[in-house]
């Protein structure tokens, strides 16, 4: 990996980990069309500049994370859920996240839902989360372990669910994603690290970029995308899921296969 491939890495996470695209299926199909090697670095890379948006998230809601240990609580709860089948079906995802496939079809299905998801739940919505709330949000969330899904779109749709509101919703989603984002980071490195990898002086320059890149990137989108949300819904990301989705199968089946080298 280069440095032009780092940056453009960070560009999509920081662009797309907040957004109902999915990040992480993405990362894929910009690795597989720029021929960008899935060596261990590589797969770390992918995760460890996440850091860089989690920060991103502290910075804008500074406020609101030090407002209460009941705040805590709540996302410790939403996040249960996550680390339990993250340990149960880790080679599982692994397996997954090599399958540019999986995430064109998982666009395609997603765009689908979010065409309709802000037509299923009604007027009646409030921005008060419980810890049976957050639980549920934390259930929706683990579908984002299958790529393309979205890990903040199935937050967010779990949030409205259960009567929240979109910006409700997708407040809290950016919240889980710290505790998440932080627990897959912190495990990534530890595997990699206990597999016997390291780290060259030109690695590590290219993690601090790929941060620092994803978290002025990140502070746009979500910022944007907040605004955005509460006056438009999910529509526009509906049809550009489908739009791409379709895309990425067509070019599976008709112009070259979508692998991960």
């Amino acid at each position: 990996m280069d440095i032009f491939q780092a940056v453009i890495l960070a560009i999509i996470e920081g662009l797309t980990e907040y957004l109902p695209v999915s990040s992480t299926g993405h990362m894929i199909i910009v690795s597989s069309f720029f021929g960008i090697a899935q060596e261990d670095f590589t797969k770390l890379f992918t995760i460890v500049i996440q850091l860089g948006t989690i920060i991103s998230v502290v910075v804008l809601y500074f406020k609101r994370f030090f407002q209460s240990m009941d705040f805590y609580f709540k996302l410790f709860v939403a996040f249960i859920p996550a680390v339990v089948l993250g340990l149960l079906f880790s080679n599982l995802i692994d397996t997954l996240l090599e399958s540019p496939l999986t995430v064109a079809i998982s666009l395609l299905l997603g765009g689908f839902v979010l065409l309709k998801v802000d037509t299923w739940f009604g007027d009646d919505v409030h921005t008060e989360i419980t810890y049976a709330t957050a639980f549920k949000i934390g259930l929706f969330q683990c579908l984002a372990m299958i790529p393309g899904v979205s890990r903040s779109g199935a937050s967010i749709v779990g949030g409205m669910t259960q009567k929240l509101s979109r910006t409700a919703a997708a407040e809290f989603s950016f919240f889980l994603a710290v505790p998440t984002m932080l627990g897959a980071t912190v495990k990534k490195g530890y595997d990699y690290f206990e597999a016997g990898g390291t780290l060259s002086g030109d690695q590590i320059n290219l993690l601090i970029i790929g941060n620092v890149v994803g978290f002025l990137v990140a502070l746009l989108a979500i910022k944007t995308f907040i605004g955005y949300l509460s006056k438009h819904g999910f529509k526009i990301f509906g049809y550009y899921r489908i739009f791409v989705g379709i895309a990425l199968i067509i070019i599976h089946y008709f112009v070259r296969p979508l692998s991960i080298i």
